[in-house]
């Protein structure tokens, strides 16, 4: 997974670049198709944001995006906008149907109840 983080209006810090990578690692370490990491930091006057872009297999493009007066918050937020969407994505290709119909099961209580 590479990461890579972009500012625009300001220059970016070390430790500010090291909070944006590791909290990307961290919460972004359970999807393993993920080819991708872009995070976007940007300033204008007060509001920090942050913007997560995640690009993984299969055509599979996430954004996360957060506003706030506090750059390490907006980074925090957007990774898990982003993580989120992810995980909804992973539980949508899942199989959640069951074995058994419905109706089978319901059958087989009739019949043993009698």
């Amino acid at each position: 997974m590479q990461i890579s983080v972009t500012c625009r209006h300001m220059e970016v810090t070390p430790s500010l670049r090291d909070h944006a990578i590791t909290k990307a690692e961290h919460d972004l370490i359970e999807f393993p198709r993920i080819e991708n990491v872009h995070i976007i930091l940007d300033v204008q006057k007060y509001l920090h944001k942050a913007e997560v872009v995640v690009q993984a297999s299969n055509h599979i493009r996430v954004e996360g995006h957060e506003e706030s007066d506090d750059m390490y918050f907006s980074i925090d937020k957007a990774v898990e906008k982003a993580s989120k969407q992810l995980r909804k994505l992973r539980d949508k290709v899942q199989d959640h149907k069951r074995t058994e119909r419905l109706a089978d099961v319901e059958s087989l209580t009739i019949s043993k109840q009698d």
